[in-house]
């Protein structure tokens, strides 16, 4: 029984250390927030990261390669709507938008 535990967390071990690293999509996620802020910009975002929009946000331009997903919430749990490359999408300013990266 010892050696098929072991065995089992061994495997496991190799799964998890052998699983591809997170790559970063290529351009930058813009996010225009109001006319007296600068344009706020996020270059080669991670796969699977991430990013809590400011309060201000007002709409999110992907100008990546990779699909990102706009979140209601801030901590992109949950489906999102799925903002493909060279494409922007609406964030009603409230401070309760978050993106990640596919």
């Amino acid at each position: 029984m010892r050696v098929l535990s072991t065995a089992f967390a061994l495997a496991l071990t190799s799964a998890l250390l052998g699983a591809a690293p997170a790559h970063a999509a290529t351009g930058e996620v813009v996010v225009f927030t109001t006319e007296f802020e600068d344009l706020l910009r996020y270059p080669d975002p991670v796969s699977g990261s991430c990013t809590a929009l400011p309060p201000t946000a007002h709409v999110l331009v992907n100008l990546t390669d990779a699909e990102v997903s706009m979140h209601a919430g801030r901590g992109c749990f949950g489906p999102g709507a799925v903002v493909a490359p060279d494409r922007g999408w609406h964030a009603p300013p409230s401070g309760m938008f978050s993106f990640s990266v596919a």
